[in-house]
């Protein structure tokens, strides 16, 4: 009888907890207006620009349980600056296995070829999509004409030191998930010319448009002004001076 009710309170338990997490990731707060002329396909969200014929494009890799449509708040002022972004989903929504995080770097790959009219391509991401976005600079640094790397820890495996091309790191104080300790840790796997932006007050979960994650911190900025960081260094990137 023990053994039983063990086993329905542990049921019970992961049934609570696999609820908490699903409405965790779940976007909110997007207004629909900002999906309008979005190109939703199975692998990608295509923001179309309003004037195509922009020689840059940002493709920007979603975080791990993460929706695409969760990061277009951010990404439309990109699209509405004359840059195509190319939003990629990662393979069952977490890209858990390491052939998910293979498919996905093709997913990038697809999508950039895909696009053939753009010439330079700025390459982000966010936490797990920043640590995807990395490895794809690591083993194909030819690809990318810019890197953001936005709310994630890595590089921690590439030594990223040696690119010759520009590269971002955008980090917030209150971030539980990708803790700034362990994101200066791994500072010197970045090349010297780096730019660093703190954004004070920040957390994980305000990089995107969903619910608080699990092990974040508190932000005291807003949503808006947390995201409108990210949405300048990313058009910096791509307006190179």
């Amino acid at each position: 009888m023990r053994r039983k009710t063990v086993r329905l309170l542990f049921l019970a338990w992961a049934l609570v907890s696999t609820g908490w997490l699903a409405n965790s990731y779940r976007t909110r707060g997007v207004d629909p207006v900002l999906l309008h002329g979005s190109v939703d396909a199975d692998e990608n969200l295509l923001l179309q620009p309003r004037a195509p014929g922009a020689p840059s494009g940002l493709v920007f890799i979603c975080g791990s349980g993460v929706a695409a449509e969760a990061y277009v708040p951010m990404l439309r002022p990109v699209a509405n600056a004359g840059f195509p972004v190319v939003i990629i989903k990662l393979p069952l929504r977490f890209a858990p296995l390491d052939s998910n995080k293979d498919e996905a770097l093709q997913r990038v790959r697809r999508a950039i070829a895909a696009y053939g009219e753009v010439q330079r391509w700025v390459v982000s991401g966010h936490s797990l999509g920043g640590a995807l976005a990395a490895r794809l600079a690591h083993d194909a640094p030819g690809l990318p004409a810019a890197l953001v790397l936005v709310g994630t820890t890595h590089p921690k495996q590439q030594d990223l030191s040696g690119l010759r091309f520009p590269v971002t790191k955008v980090y917030a104080s209150n971030d539980g998930v990708a803790r700034m300790a362990d994101v200066m840790r791994n500072k010197p796997l970045l090349p010297p010319q780096t730019r660093w932006i703190e954004v004070t007050g920040g957390n994980h979960s305000q990089f995107g448009h969903y619910g608080h994650q699990l092990l974040d911190g508190d932000a005291t900025v807003s949503r808006e002004a947390q995201q409108a960081i990210v949405t300048q260094a990313l058009l910096d990137a791509l307006k190179p001076s």
